[in-house]
């Protein structure tokens, strides 16, 4: 048995059922004897349709305060035929925005070894992309950091299968973006940009790009919710070092999506696919990085080649992670009090933090008297509060004692 009693629903009507379907029909019927012979059938319902349309007017006028004229009835009666109409085919717009968007995004593909035939797709990867600027000869790519990663040469697939090798002008790994250069010969396209900032929950939304190598593929849905944060991991070891600001959608999103583009009904992007939740049991859990998000990345990596961040040069673990415990005897050598449950214990301290005097087994409770509980909270406050330069107020226990030391914050140093 099903959980639900129409599990098992059959639009077959049974012989018993038929039975009493014809009982009731034969009690419905009025003999003719006892038909009125006053007014015909006609008459009765002319007389009906006059009382109910003057009813309805004056209600109208009631309900509104305007003058019951027949100006307003009609007026009424021509609004309420154009809501019922039923002639506008509610996919085209679908359809115009494809279109619209379709000539801008590209296929990519991730060469992990140059010496290799490229007849042959064996050692590379696939994704997405989407042509978002042309300048000076050159067409810029929008795509996804993981896409492009580990790569020894790259080539963007047009829509209408030309090749074009294809130059890194900047990745961010933190964001998940990366900018490519291309030449722009026969592109004539670039994406118009939506405003991620004004999603509604229930939108309709589509994903293009180049799922298992299908370019050119299409698929729509909602989006699930506007703003879901998911965490992730960085260097990809399964420890979850950082957050994501992402639309969530239920548009399909398969390997080889990435980087491609969400799109709204007007063909404007809103969004970068960029992953999906692959679990068994899970399906229409697609993510996307907003289009807002991802633009401020692209402006610093088109001037600059890469992202700035703080670096306070502190390899660490988290002193409440409930997945990574301490033991007794570790927790006694930090001779911290009872009432200090989290912070960050230091394992190693380098540049800025070493030379403000942080060494291992301190454990940071306070930047600038913002509470520190974990090494994402740090990380956070680093990348959204401070700059490079700025110096901060650490508050740490060191056997036990509460201390404090300044720390001068330097450029991250790139990886």
């Amino acid at each position: 048995m099903g959980l639900f009693q129409d599990d098992f629903y059959s639009t077959k009507v049974t012989k018993r059922e038929r039975g009493f379907r014809k009982a009731r029909k034969a009690q419905e019927v009025w003999p003719r004897s006892r038909r009125s012979r006053g007014m015909s059938t006609l008459q009765v319902a002319t007389i009906s349709s006059v009382i109910s349309a003057f009813v309805a007017v004056l209600l109208f006028s009631m309900i509104t305060g305007l003058p019951s004229s027949g100006k307003e009835a009609v007026a009424v009666s021509a609004i309420n035929s154009k809501q019922l109409d039923s002639n506008v085919d509610p996919y085209d717009r679908l359809v115009t925005a494809a279109a619209k968007v379709r000539p801008t995004v590209v296929s990519i593909v991730n060469y992990k070894d140059a010496k290799k035939d490229k007849t042959s797709l064996e050692d590379s990867a696939l994704g997405s992309g989407v042509i978002f600027k042309k300048d000076q000869g050159q067409a810029f790519v929008i795509t996804n950091n993981h896409v492009i990663e580990g790569s020894q040469e790259l080539e963007v697939v047009l829509v209408n299968g030309e090749m074009k090798k294809a130059k890194l002008v900047g990745a961010d790994k933190v964001n998940d973006i990366a900018v490519l250069a291309v030449n722009d010969k026969d592109i004539n396209e670039v994406a118009e940009m939506g405003d991620s900032g004004k999603l509604r929950l229930g939108e309709t939304v589509f994903a293009i790009g180049n799922p298992l190598g299908l370019g050119d593929t299409l698929t729509s849905g909602i989006v699930s919710y506007t703003n879901r944060i998911v965490p992730v991991s960085l260097n990809q070891d399964g420890v979850y070092d950082w957050e994501q600001e992402v639309i969530q959608t239920d548009a399909a999103i398969n390997e080889g999506n990435s980087g491609g583009a969400l799109v709204d009904l007007n063909g404007k992007v809103i969004g970068i696919n960029t992953m999906k939740i692959a679990d068994a049991g899970v399906e229409g859990l697609g993510f996307a990085i907003p289009v807002e998000q991802v633009m401020k990345t692209v402006d610093e990596l088109m001037t600059h080649g890469k992202i700035a961040r703080p670096y306070i040069g502190i390899y660490s673990m988290d002193l409440g992670n409930p997945y990574a415990q301490m033991d007794e005897d570790q927790l006694k050598e930090l001779k911290l009090p009872s009432d200090v449950k989290d912070g960050v214990v230091v394992l190693d301290a380098i540049g800025p933090a070493q030379e403000a005097g942080l060494k291992l087994n301190d454990v940071i409770v306070k930047f600038n008297n913002d509470p520190i509980t974990t090494t994402l909270e740090m990380k956070k406050f680093l990348y959204d509060k401070v700059k490079i330069g700025d110096t901060v107020k650490v508050t740490f226990y060191r056997g036990g004692k509460e201390q404090t030391t300044n720390v001068k914050l330097a450029e991250k140093p790139d990886q």
